[in-house]
């Protein structure tokens, strides 16, 4: 089975390329941000929260992302780490990198090749040394446009997520997070390699402080000798009585040079007993160095496996986060498409209650009317049976007049209109006695 799980795990055989941090303020500055994130009024929050507080809420956590990650991409340009290595790019990003990247890449190579050419009269003649210089010029613009790159990503970087969601902004966070865990190995590493050449360098120095002492006692020695001597040259001098004789001055002769020798002996003491003092310290100093950064690489360790550990473990916290605020939304969605179909019921049911409603209006103004309509149909009536009144006194006033001119008798043609009231409406008195009354049929509304 791999053995992937250990987090603590820092050894490694890739080349790591070693970055020099600038700390300056920027720790301090994040963390005062972070400080002013406590709010002492969450706890209300959350109890009286609603979906309209959490958008408000949503958009907070949006913006404080939003703002930490603007901190952290100005943090790394203050301690230097490569922008491009430390951010999530889209491919337009990503592009203006990489193409200044292989330009430069290019510029290199041409160089090269121009310069590689012999120089000779032909190739001179052909336009070497005007390749070269325009390979220069080329390589020199192909290095600002790399440098230029960076800023220019980064201004298209920033401008993305001004406006970006909060999806987004944590998938940024987490990829800066995993990219950190990979810087913080590579100074874990960075700091052992430091530690081996420091172990190397204490037994160098202890060694050299064995050495210093070594030579220190040989010069001891040899000094407790010559000191002796001078002792001894110094009262053969003192026993010569002429002091302007020859053997006065081989005397002193002598002392001078024992003194000479003794004092070269004393500087060299001096030099290696300095020296020892120096390598002993230097033996503690690495040691203390050692120790220091010993701790400062466990400490590192500590939170590498705690920020790999929980990087993996936020990416599923992250995703939920994200899926709450989609099924918040859902949620407002339905809430808001309940509302329409309640507001759409009650429309419908204003409606057809206003029918049912305009509906018996209708019937109680047409009952209301009846009246009126019967009223309006006596008269009717009235002057239907005014006029058939004259109409009969004319009649009977014609069939005496046939009957005295022409001797005919009218009486059968006009008895049915001479037998009827003539003030009662004639509404059947022309139909037949035995006439069938109508058939009900299936019309009949009221049946």
């Amino acid at each position: 089975m791999s053995d992937d799980f250990d987090l603590l795990e820092t050894s490694s055989n890739e080349k790591t390329e070693k970055v020099d941090v600038n700390w300056g303020k920027a720790i301090d500055q994040m963390k005062s941000k972070l400080a002013q994130e406590d709010d002492p009024e969450s706890r209300q929050k959350i109890l009286n929260a609603t979906l309209d507080n959490v958008v408000d809420m949503a958009e907070k956590d949006r913006t404080t992302l939003l703002d930490a990650i603007k901190d952290l991409t100005d943090y790394q340009d203050e301690v230097g780490i490569m922008f491009e290595g430390f951010s999530a790019l889209n491919p337009i990003e990503q592009k203006i990198i990489d193409d200044a990247i292989k330009r430069l890449e290019r510029a290199k190579v041409e160089l090269e090749d121009a310069n590689a050419k012999p120089d000779t009269f032909w190739n001179n003649l052909w336009g070497r040394k005007g390749k070269i210089k325009d390979a220069e010029q080329e390589l020199q613009q192909a290095q600002k446009t790399r440098d230029e790159a960076d800023n220019k990503a980064k201004a298209l970087f920033q401008q993305r997520i001004e406006s970006a969601d909060v999806q987004t902004l944590l998938n940024e966070l987490s990829f800066k997070s995993q990219a950190a865990v990979k810087r913080l190995k590579d100074r874990e590493i960075e700091i052992k390699e430091v530690e081996e050449s420091l172990k190397t360098a204490i037994v160098e120095a202890s060694n050299n402080h064995t050495k210093a002492l070594q030579k220190k006692k040989e010069v001891e020695d040899k000094l407790e000798e010559q000191y002796a001597l001078l002792k001894q040259a110094r009262q053969a001098l003192e026993e010569v009585a002429d002091k302007q004789s020859e053997e006065y001055s081989k005397a002193l002769s002598a002392v001078t040079i024992l003194e000479q020798k003794v004092e070269e002996l004393e500087g060299l003491k001096n030099a290696y007993t300095t020296l020892a003092a120096s390598k002993d310290s230097f033996v503690h100093k690495h040691n203390l160095t050692i120790k220091v950064l010993t701790s400062l690489r466990s400490n590192l360790q500590t939170h590498r496996a705690k920020l790999k550990s929980d990087t993996d473990e936020r990416l599923k916290y992250y995703d939920g986060y994200v899926v709450a605020l989609k099924a918040r939304t859902d949620q407002e969605f339905a809430a808001i498409l309940e509302h329409l179909g309640v507001k759409t019921d009650e429309h419908i049911g204003e409606t057809l209650a206003s029918m049912h409603t305009a509906s018996a209006k209708a019937r109680q103004e047409m009952m209301d009317n009846i009246p009126v309509h019967e009223k309006v149909m006596q008269g009717v009536y009235g002057s239907y049976a005014e006029a058939l009144s004259e109409i009969r006194a004319k009649d009977s006033a014609i069939q005496k007049n046939f009957a005295e001119r022409y001797g005919i008798d009218m009486k059968e043609i006009f008895e049915d209109y001479y037998n009827a009231d003539a003030n009662a409406p004639s509404g059947g008195g022309d139909e037949p006695a035995d006439a069938p009354k109508p058939e009900a049929n299936d019309d009949d509304l009221l049946g």
